[in-house]
Protein backbone atom coordinates (compact mmCIF):
# COMPACT_ATOMS: atom_id res chain seq x y z
CA UNK A 1 0.00 0.00 0.00
CA UNK A 2 1.50 3.16 -1.08
CA UNK A 3 0.88 6.87 0.52
CA UNK A 4 1.79 10.22 -0.67
CA UNK A 5 4.31 11.70 1.88
CA UNK A 6 5.72 15.44 1.70
CA UNK A 7 9.70 15.84 2.19
CA UNK A 8 10.46 19.09 4.36
CA UNK A 9 13.93 19.67 3.87
CA UNK A 10 16.07 22.08 6.46
CA UNK A 11 19.82 22.96 6.85
CA UNK A 12 19.82 24.04 10.48
CA UNK A 13 18.71 21.84 13.44
CA UNK A 14 17.09 24.81 15.24
CA UNK A 15 14.77 25.74 12.63
CA UNK A 16 14.14 22.25 12.31
CA UNK A 17 13.31 22.11 15.66
CA UNK A 18 10.63 25.30 16.04
CA UNK A 19 9.26 23.88 12.43
CA UNK A 20 8.52 20.35 14.38
CA UNK A 21 6.95 22.30 17.12
CA UNK A 22 4.52 24.43 14.44
CA UNK A 23 3.72 21.66 12.77
CA UNK A 24 2.81 19.99 15.98
CA UNK A 25 0.84 22.79 16.97
CA UNK A 26 -1.16 22.83 13.64
CA UNK A 27 -1.99 18.94 14.68
CA UNK A 28 -0.08 17.59 11.64
CA UNK A 29 1.11 14.12 12.45
CA UNK A 30 4.96 13.95 11.88
CA UNK A 31 5.98 10.45 10.47
CA UNK A 32 9.53 10.52 10.73
CA UNK A 33 12.51 13.13 10.98
CA UNK A 34 15.84 12.07 9.40
CA UNK A 35 19.12 13.88 10.82
CA UNK A 36 22.87 13.45 10.23
CA UNK A 37 23.10 13.80 13.65
CA UNK A 38 21.47 13.44 16.96
CA UNK A 39 19.31 16.82 17.68
CA UNK A 40 18.62 17.14 21.72
CA UNK A 41 15.10 17.52 22.31
CA UNK A 42 13.76 16.29 18.76
CA UNK A 43 12.00 13.47 20.63
CA UNK A 44 10.12 15.79 23.15
CA UNK A 45 9.11 17.90 20.46
CA UNK A 46 7.98 15.41 17.87
CA UNK A 47 6.16 14.02 20.63
CA UNK A 48 7.33 9.83 21.25
CA UNK A 49 7.07 8.24 24.30
CA UNK A 50 10.07 8.33 26.52
CA UNK A 51 12.23 5.46 25.63
CA UNK A 52 12.09 1.74 28.12
CA UNK A 53 15.67 0.79 27.40
CA UNK A 54 16.68 1.99 30.59
CA UNK A 55 14.68 -0.69 32.42
CA UNK A 56 16.00 -3.76 30.10
CA UNK A 57 19.62 -2.41 30.99
CA UNK A 58 18.53 -2.74 34.25
CA UNK A 59 17.42 -6.12 33.70
CA UNK A 60 20.34 -7.08 31.88
CA UNK A 61 22.46 -6.07 34.65
CA UNK A 62 20.52 -8.38 37.25
CA UNK A 63 20.80 -10.85 34.84
CA UNK A 64 24.62 -10.40 34.69
CA UNK A 65 25.23 -10.54 38.39
CA UNK A 66 22.79 -13.55 39.02
CA UNK A 67 25.20 -15.11 36.41
CA UNK A 68 28.36 -14.26 37.94
CA UNK A 69 27.39 -15.12 41.54
CA UNK A 70 25.85 -18.32 40.41
CA UNK A 71 29.26 -19.31 37.83
CA UNK A 72 31.36 -17.98 40.44
CA UNK A 73 29.85 -20.00 43.51
CA UNK A 74 30.25 -23.31 41.39
CA UNK A 75 33.53 -22.81 40.03
CA UNK A 76 35.22 -21.57 42.97
CA UNK A 77 33.57 -23.04 45.83
CA UNK A 78 31.63 -26.57 44.90
CA UNK A 79 33.46 -28.20 41.93
CA UNK A 80 37.17 -27.34 42.86
CA UNK A 81 37.99 -25.42 45.80
CA UNK A 82 41.12 -23.84 45.72
CA UNK A 83 43.41 -22.44 48.81
CA UNK A 84 44.60 -19.04 47.31
CA UNK A 85 47.25 -17.20 49.59
CA UNK A 86 45.73 -19.27 52.68
CA UNK A 87 42.57 -18.45 52.60
CA UNK A 88 40.13 -21.79 52.57
CA UNK A 89 36.96 -21.34 50.16
CA UNK A 90 34.46 -22.44 52.81
CA UNK A 91 31.18 -20.43 51.48
CA UNK A 92 30.81 -18.04 48.63
CA UNK A 93 30.11 -15.22 51.57
CA UNK A 94 33.29 -15.36 53.23
CA UNK A 95 34.60 -14.91 49.80
CA UNK A 96 32.28 -12.77 48.42
CA UNK A 97 34.90 -9.51 48.67
CA UNK A 98 37.57 -11.06 46.44
CA UNK A 99 34.71 -11.83 43.68
CA UNK A 100 33.35 -7.96 43.51
CA UNK A 101 35.54 -7.04 40.41
CA UNK A 102 34.11 -10.33 38.52
CA UNK A 103 30.35 -9.45 39.87
CA UNK A 104 30.99 -5.77 38.29
CA UNK A 105 32.58 -6.54 34.98
CA UNK A 106 30.06 -9.25 34.64
CA UNK A 107 27.37 -6.83 35.12
CA UNK A 108 28.22 -4.44 32.79
CA UNK A 109 29.09 -7.30 30.05
CA UNK A 110 25.79 -8.21 30.15
CA UNK A 111 24.26 -5.12 30.62
CA UNK A 112 26.31 -3.69 27.80
CA UNK A 113 25.98 -6.44 25.15
CA UNK A 114 22.08 -7.91 25.57
CA UNK A 115 21.45 -3.82 25.05
CA UNK A 116 23.19 -3.27 22.16
CA UNK A 117 21.27 -6.01 20.33
CA UNK A 118 18.17 -5.00 21.73
CA UNK A 119 18.37 -1.29 20.46
CA UNK A 120 19.31 -3.40 17.01
CA UNK A 121 16.41 -6.05 17.20
CA UNK A 122 14.04 -2.71 18.16
CA UNK A 123 15.27 -0.51 15.41
CA UNK A 124 14.94 -3.58 12.82
CA UNK A 125 18.21 -3.08 12.11
CA UNK A 126 20.51 -5.82 10.80
CA UNK A 127 22.86 -6.74 8.64
CA UNK A 128 22.46 -6.28 4.89
CA UNK A 129 19.03 -4.32 5.62
CA UNK A 130 18.14 -1.83 3.23
CA UNK A 131 18.26 1.89 4.54
CA UNK A 132 15.32 3.33 4.93
CA UNK A 133 16.44 7.12 4.67
CA UNK A 134 14.37 8.86 1.66
CA UNK A 135 17.46 10.87 1.00
CA UNK A 136 21.32 10.60 0.81
CA UNK A 137 21.39 14.48 2.08
CA UNK A 138 20.28 13.29 5.50
CA UNK A 139 23.35 11.79 6.07
CA UNK A 140 25.60 14.85 5.14
CA UNK A 141 24.10 18.01 6.02
CA UNK A 142 20.13 18.00 5.74
CA UNK A 143 17.14 17.75 7.87
CA UNK A 144 14.13 16.10 6.42
CA UNK A 145 10.43 16.27 7.98
CA UNK A 146 7.97 13.32 6.88
CA UNK A 147 4.55 14.13 7.07
CA UNK A 148 1.65 12.48 5.21
CA UNK A 149 -0.58 13.86 3.13
CA UNK A 150 -4.32 13.58 3.50
CA UNK A 151 -5.76 15.61 1.18
CA UNK A 152 -4.27 19.00 2.99
CA UNK A 153 -1.15 19.20 0.16
CA UNK A 154 -1.17 23.08 -0.08
CA UNK A 155 -2.49 23.70 3.35
CA UNK A 156 0.84 21.93 4.22
CA UNK A 157 3.08 23.14 1.63
CA UNK A 158 2.20 26.34 3.12
CA UNK A 159 2.74 25.79 6.77
CA UNK A 160 6.32 24.11 5.80
CA UNK A 161 7.15 27.47 3.71
CA UNK A 162 6.07 29.50 6.06
CA UNK A 163 8.43 27.73 9.27
CA UNK A 164 11.44 27.31 6.91
CA UNK A 165 12.05 24.68 4.61
CA UNK A 166 14.63 25.03 1.96
CA UNK A 167 13.26 22.64 -0.75
CA UNK A 168 9.62 20.42 -0.31
CA UNK A 169 9.05 17.57 -2.27
CA UNK A 170 5.83 15.04 -2.41
CA UNK A 171 6.47 11.67 -2.98
CA UNK A 172 5.17 7.96 -2.57
CA UNK A 173 5.61 5.95 -0.05
CA UNK A 174 5.45 2.46 0.33
CA UNK A 175 4.34 0.83 3.51
CA UNK A 176 5.30 -2.67 5.00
Amino acid sequence: MASKVIHAFYDDDDVLMLAVKRVRAAKFHIEEVFCPFPVHGLDKAMGLAPTRLAITAFLYGCVGITVATLMMNYIMIEDWPQDIGGKPSFSYLENMPAFVPIMFELTVFFAAHLMVITFYLRSRLWPFKEAENPDVRTTDDHFLMEIEIHDNEQELRDLLIDTGAVEINVSEKNSH
